[in-house]
């Protein structure tokens, strides 16, 4: 009887440990609370980010934060700020899995003329890779503390977890720049997407064939509107572009609009987001849609839950975007699981 007690026991324990590896292995992403931590343990530091896929591996850039959040006063606006800390990248195969490549782009300390300085801002930095001169080209927003300087910034690799080389930044079309994105389209031209003309208008600007600048054609869209934290998406080849209004960093509604082409009108269609909160967009705001390879009609919506009096503490939501009938739903998952 002991026997058969004890090989139900050991029985037992070894499917437990299964279970336990199982769930090491294949693990879900766990929205809006606790702390995403990468190989070793530490807190992943990429917010505002975009993801690049090269050769097999997902490489996750985003804004380091890290520091004292404190409130630039006489804005007129909640303006929390932490020192600007450079761009920071992790590599993963799965998605849940994230190794820390490191800085990738510095922040100077005590040159208050570099546009990389600490009392600076970097935020919203893109990377895509341009097969023609074989550069990583990462896009960014970079300003002042106040907000005022509003511009694009470019920087260039030879790998995507090298060091990048900074090139300086203007403003595109001469027009302020601040939330940004980067878009590739299906046939290698490239985009800056980005709130411009004070946050009141979004432009897309189409780059050049190195993606280093604009071209000078551009479309204004959402004219007057206000909206920023642009994330787009192909789908059926139709043009879907989220963006958030201006509440400075307190959560708002997130919207979408659609167009046939990329250069084309963007008709705002309404919120794609369903369930908890998704008035407010899960407290959280857009900054990319990632397209899953290898798996057709498949999208990762990348938000941020920012916490703004203590920036270094805020948090990720990712969800799975899908389209039901040409709509775009983004339905609130506590946590889910990428299959």
């Amino acid at each position: 009887m002991k026997s058969i007690i004890l090989k139900i026991s050991l029985q037992s324990v070894l499917l437990l440990i299964c279970v336990f590896f199982l769930a090491a292995q294949n693990p879900n992403f766990v929205n809006g609370v606790g702390t995403w931590k990468d190989n070793i343990g530490n807190p992943i530091n990429a917010h505002g980010g975009g993801i690049l896929y090269h050769e097999g591996t997902y490489y996750w850039y985003g804004e380091i934060k890290k520091g004292q959040t404190w409130l630039l006063p006489g804005q007129g606006w909640e303006c929390y700020r932490v020192p600007a800390g450079g761009v920071s990248c992790y590599s993963s195969k799965d998605l849940i899995n994230w190794k820390n490549e490191g800085v990738v782009l510095a922040a100077t300390t005590g040159n208050n003329s570099s546009d990389l300085d600490t009392s600076k801002v970097i935020e919203r930095p893109k990377v895509i890779y341009n097969a023609q001169t074989k550069k990583f080209v990462m896009w960014m927003h970079v300003d002042t503390k106040d907000y005022a300087f509003a511009r694009a910034g470019v920087a260039v690799c030879d790998k995507p977890n090298g060091t990048f080389t900074y090139i300086g930044s203007f403003r595109p079309n001469g027009q302020m720049s601040r939330d940004q994105t980067i878009f590739m389209d299906d046939n290698g031209k490239a985009y800056q997407i980005s709130s411009m003309e004070d946050n009141a208008t979004m432009y897309v600007n189409e780059l050049t064939s190195d993606f280093l600048k604009p071209t000078g054609r551009f479309k204004r869209n959402l004219v007057g509107l206000g909206r920023e934290a642009p994330a787009i998406v192909k789908h059926n080849k139709r043009y879907y572009l989220i963006s958030s209004a201006s509440t400075g960093w307190a959560p708002n509604m997130a919207e979408y609009a659609v167009s046939d082409s990329i250069m084309g009108v963007f008709k705002m269609v309404g919120n794609p987001c369903i369930g908890r909160d998704a008035d407010k967009t899960f407290n959280s705001q857009s900054t990319y849609i990632l397209p899953l390879v290898g798996k057709n009609n498949s999208y990762i919506a990348m938000f941020d839950c920012w916490n703004k009096s203590n920036l270094e503490d805020s948090k990720y939501v990712w969800l799975p975007l899908k389209f039901v009938e040409s709509k775009m739903v983004i339905e609130w998952k506590n946590e889910w699981k990428n299959e």
